[in-house]
Order: C-alpha cells, then structure tokens, then sequence
C-alpha cells in the first residue's frame, strides 16, 4: 500500500478506487495530469515536489492527508477518466485532454444529451427536459448540453443552453457548447488542486464558501479561455458572431450558475402558504442595463434603439451602425470586444432544499413572450416531466403569435431541470 507522505497525519482515510494507468502532475503546473507507465505496478501522483501520492494497480487510493481525502471524490474521477485513455499516447498530459476524454466517454455512456429529450440516470436525483425549436429567421441558432455525471462525480450534472447570432452564429453555438464543459471541468480540477495545496485551506471549515470561490473562479478562467480559442479558431468566423451562455452545475444540494448574455434561469419554489413561485435567478444582461451601458460607452461604444425597434436597445460600434447587439454580452463578436462587449460570466450560488422544484433555462426566445410565472405555470402542469421543456416552448410560440404578429419569430429553446420529481 502506497500513500501520501505526512509527519502530521496519524492515520489514513481510505477511499476505494481502481487505476488503471500512472498519473504525474508536473510540478509548476498543480494539475497537468499525464500517464506515465502503464506497465510499473506503483503509480505516482505529483502535486509538488514535496508531495506525492504513490497509488498500486488493482488496489485502493489511501490518502494520509486530510486535506487531501477533502478531494477524494475529484481523484476517483479523475483515475476514471484516465482508464478510459489508457493504451493511447500519453503526449504532454494535457488535463483538459484528460476532461475531453470523460465526455467521449460520458457520452458513449448516454450520459449527454445534445438534442431535444430528456435525461434520467438510475439512482440520479435528477430528472432533465429539454425541447427547441426553429423559429422564422433561418437555420436554429440555439443549441443544449445536459451532461449527467459531469467529470465522472456521480452527484454532479452540467447543462447548458447557447443562443447563437449573426451569419455565423450556429456554428459559434455548438463551438462553445462542445468546449465549454471540458475546459470548465479541467479549471475545477485545476482550482481545487490548487487550493488543496494550501496548508491554511480547510474545505470542511466553511463548504459552501469555499465550493462557490472555486467554482467562480473556475467559471472566469474557462469562459477567457473559450473565448479566446474561439477567436483563434480558423474554421468559424467570428467577427460578427457570436453566443450567449447560460449553464448550471449541479453538486449535491448546490447549484451554480453562470450566465453570459440575456437568457434566463427561474426557479420554481414553494411558498410558505404551499404555492410554486418563481425566483429568476440571472439577469437580462440588455445593453441598457446602467452597469452594462456606463461600461459599453466608457469603451466608446454606443447603445441605442432603432427607429423602428423602439424600446430594443442595442450596441454599436462608435462609427458605424454595426453590429447592433441585443445584448450586452457573449462569446465572439470580436468586431465590437474592444467597445465594451465582454464574454465575463455573472455566477452565482443556491442551497437547494425540498421545497425547491425545478429551474428552468430558457433562451430569449422564451421570455420575450413568456413570463416567469406563466413558465413555471406551463412546467409544473405538465403530468409527463419528459415533456415540460416541449410544452413550455410550445407554449411560447403560440404566444409569438399572439403578442409579436408580424414579427419574425426567434429559435425557441428551454431545459426544465427538475431536482426530485420523477416522470
């Protein structure tokens, strides 16, 4: 039995997990993960030069570090995932290439869902729907992920809605919807090792706290990243492209949100007198927001409406009427990222509790018509769950009809994650 070497520790917590290939975390790099031999019979487990962590094939991972059996859950992922890569090149370790290989097999396992449907793992909590729907203005922009068992954690589950605009915008969408999740998980891993690594840090002291900072930060890093590969990517055209994010983790009883744009997420709650309310938990991020437009034309940017758009606020280059943004932040778009467009996401924590039903995420196309509690309404009325997502958008086109006669109508998307009900 191999294990962490610490003067300080008394005994070691065990935890049971199989590897099935040798991983190094190269120093001065706290998680850059890369197997290094797949025929030795101990595997090492570098976080630094002065830690290690020797693990033996075909036995449990004991950790003689409290803090590190904190992030015991994290490794077991983690040695899952590297089973799956085991028999190929190892290269340079990449960690996100490690987190690339999860969601190969994540969704091999039918643990993603990238389409209208709906996810429910046996033994999960939850319960997702998921629905879009073209509108009248060309091919459908919008675009979702649901990833149950998101990094390989059996009580975490990622999903995501992207509204894509501009010529390019479809393409934009699914770009940020396939690379967001992996690069999100690799930061996590990498943030937590990080922090593990800290002799003052103490998970258990204050968890709630400690999971939001690295979730946040996690978030900040990832959407830079995506970004910036996005504007480097030579197969899409991005200038005058771009996508809104709106995605949730769930980790046991939290939740966390991060939102890039003007989709919303609403949650569906019980009231002290028994009643479903809504609490919309993002904001509209609309470039006559006072924050979003002091920003915007500090930048030298420009938000105003069209004649014939009133009350649509947009934004503009300082020169020109171009692009004419509805919102006031995305990824891409690079043609206005210099005027005060910003890919930076809002996130945000909640506790969930028994009294807390379900979120919906829905993109624009929804609210413009639809409002919080005619949502959770058309969702908790619906007696097959699998169908809530359908029924909602649904829903939203027939109130297209009604109140915008004359307008095309928008792509049309939501995902109706439920906490505790079955179908």
């Amino acid at each position: 039995m191999g294990c962490f070497s610490d003067p300080c520790s008394s005994s070691p917590s065990r935890i049971t997990s199989t590897l099935s290939g040798c991983l190094r975390l190269l120093p001065g790099k706290p998680f850059t993960p890369e197997i290094v031999d797949d025929n030795k019979d101990t595997f090492v487990l570098e976080f630094s030069y002065k830690q290690n962590l020797e693990l033996h094939k075909g036995n449990s991972i004991y950790f003689c570090d409290k803090r590190m059996s904190q992030f015991s859950s994290m490794f077991n992922g983690l040695a899952r995932s590297f089973s799956i890569r085991r028999g190929k090149n190892p290269g340079n370790g990449d960690g996100r290439e490690a987190a690339e290989a999860m969601a190969k097999d994540a969704k091999k396992n039918d643990l993603i869902l990238r389409s209208s449907g709906f996810v429910n793992i046996d033994g999960s909590n939850n319960f997702a729907s998921v629905f879009s729907k073209r509108g009248r203005k060309g091919v459908n922009q919008d675009c979702t992920i649901v990833w149950e068992e998101f990094g390989c954690q059996a009580d975490m589950l990622f999903c995501g809605i992207f509204d894509g605009h501009g010529p390019w915008g479809h393409f934009v969408a699914k770009k940020v919807r396939e690379s967001m999740p992996s690069s999100l998980l690799c930061n996590w891993q990498e943030t937590l090792a990080q922090a593990s690594l800290d002799p003052d840090f103490d998970l258990e002291s204050d968890k709630k706290h400690h999971r939001f900072h690295i979730w946040k930060h996690s978030y900040l890093q990832t959407c830079a990243i995506v970004d910036r590969e996005l504007e480097h990517c030579r197969k899409i055209d991005s200038l005058y492209s771009g996508t809104t994010a709106l995605t949730i983790v769930r980790q046991g009883d939290l939740i966390y949100v991060a939102n890039i744009g003007d989709s919303r997420a609403v949650l569906a709650t019980t009231s002290d007198d028994g009643n479903l309310v809504p609490i919309q938990l993002t904001v509209d991020f609309k470039p006559n927001l006072p924050q979003e437009a002091e920003r915007i034309t500090q930048c030298k940017g420009r938000v105003f409406c069209l004649h014939d758009e009133p009350g649509v606020h947009r934004v503009w280059l300082p020169d020109e009427e171009s692009p004419g943004l509805a919102m006031s932040r995305a990824f891409g778009d690079y043609c206005i990222k210099d005027y005060g467009l910003i890919s930076v996401p809002e996130v945000m924590q909640r506790h969930i509790t028994s009294r807390d039903q379900f979120v919906v995420l829905a993109t624009d196309g929804v609210w413009d018509v639809v409002s919080n509690e005619e949502a959770i309404r058309i969702v908790s009325s619906t007696p097959d769950k699998a169908k809530a997502a359908k029924h909602l958008v649904e829903g939203a086109a027939r109130a297209w009809k009604k109140k915008r006669k004359g307008i095309a109508m928008d792509d049309i998307s939501a995902i109706c994650l439920f906490f505790h009900s079955t179908p």
